[in-house]
């Protein structure tokens, strides 16, 4: 009898050491199926830093692509995932990005096609849905809890990052918003709930062309806005569903459930997409909300799990779940709407997606 010889970890390497930097090394730490080879940043400086801090080894950009890791993370901002994307396409290597896949879905599509010539995989953030509260929410549905859903919000609301990033411009310029920044974390989880949108319509407003930072560090710095800071999109998605996402910077407090889908004989309750876990309920008809069974992986902050979940796919010869269709699909809705916003015309949908396999153990 013999047994089967465990995979190598794959050796992979992080491009962009900012804010979102250690959440996801906290995460890629504890797993064993990875390896890190180095970090890279366009800041040498920031890059020393968090190596010396972490015990990692730092090279140039271009080292890094010419180096032997076979994946590469990207955490830089958003305006430059496509050009560090077609990087490392072109480099040959496997490419997850955190969120969203692109600037523009021209770029998305670029850099898929890319990756599609190659024979390379291409992943991107957000990765919550993976989360504890994600899959319950994904059980719920699937298991026809409360019927078919119908109808259903999604509220992501507050008042922007102004306060609270080192450096938050970037996110009022094309590439951010609301929409692009935290509202692609609720689209993603509707999708892995319902499949891909078929239609939208949307309207969306630039509050103010300028933005005053409140307090911290950067208190009185004024920033310009060069996209819609409120955005209101009714989704059509193609199994049914018609669900109205609120994607506002705008709002300094509210009351309202993170999702809510409304059924035939009762009522979801999400918790928070852009967290991992979280409350879920559902009801009955007129019954009591009721706590939906826990006990499922991934409940406190997981980011890179996605990441983790392509490797091993990669050795396991298997879809990924965090997948490039699924990701340049968002992307396209989000784009749509935002042009849906400005004309107020309906817009149909191009792309189609796969509802990712879910999760029902941990990776590691």
């Amino acid at each position: 009898m013999t047994t089967a010889t465990p995979a190598l970890p794959t050796p992979i390497g992080i491009i962009g050491c900012g804010n979102i930097f250690p959440a996801y090394l906290k995460t890629l730490a504890r797993c064993r199926r990875i390896r890190i080879v180095a970090i890279a940043d366009a800041n040498a400086e920031l890059a020393a830093s968090r190596a010396a801090e972490h015990g990692l080894t730092t090279l140039s950009i271009a080292d890094l692509l010419a180096s032997e890791a076979q994946i590469i993370l990207n955490l830089t901002p958003p305006q430059a995932h496509h050009a560090v994307g077609m990087q490392v396409l072109n480099a040959g290597k496997h490419f997850f990005t955190e969120k969203p896949l692109a600037a523009t879905f021209e770029q998305g599509q670029e850099l898929v096609k890319l990756a599609r010539a190659k024979g390379l995989r291409v992943g991107c953030a957000p990765d919550t849905f993976l989360g504890a509260a994600g899959q319950t929410l994904r059980a719920l549905v699937d298991g026809g809890t409360v019927g078919q859903i119908r109808h259903g919000t999604a509220q992501f609301m507050n008042h922007g990052p102004d306060h609270w990033h080192p450096n938050p411009a970037f996110f009022y310029q094309p590439g951010g918003g609301p929409l692009h920044d935290v509202g692609v974390y609720y689209l993603t989880h509707l999708v892995n709930h319902f499949g891909p949108v078929a239609k939208l319509r949307s309207t969306s407003h630039v509050t103010h062309t300028e933005r005053r930072v409140p307090f911290g560090p950067r208190e009185g710095e004024v920033l310009p806005v060069g996209v819609p800071t409120h955005v209101v999109t009714q989704l059509d998605f193609a199994s049914g569903p018609q669900i109205v996402l609120t994607s506002s910077f705008d709002v300094w407090a509210h009351t309202h459930t993170p999702m809510e889908l409304y059924g035939d004989d009762g009522t979801l309750l999400g918790a928070d997409p852009n967290q991992f876990g979280g409350t879920v309920k559902h009801n009955r008809q007129t019954g009591a909300f009721e706590r939906a069974a826990g006990g499922r992986p991934y409940a406190t902050n997981s980011r890179g799990i996605g990441l983790i979940d392509m490797a091993l796919a990669i050795q396991e010869d298997r879809p990924h779940r965090c997948s490039a269709e699924m990701a340049l699909h968002v992307l396209e809705v989000m784009d749509r709407a935002l042009d849906a916003g400005r004309t107020g015309r309906s817009v149909t949908l191009k792309t189609r997606c796969e509802r990712p396999a879910p999760l029902t153990s941990k990776l590691f």
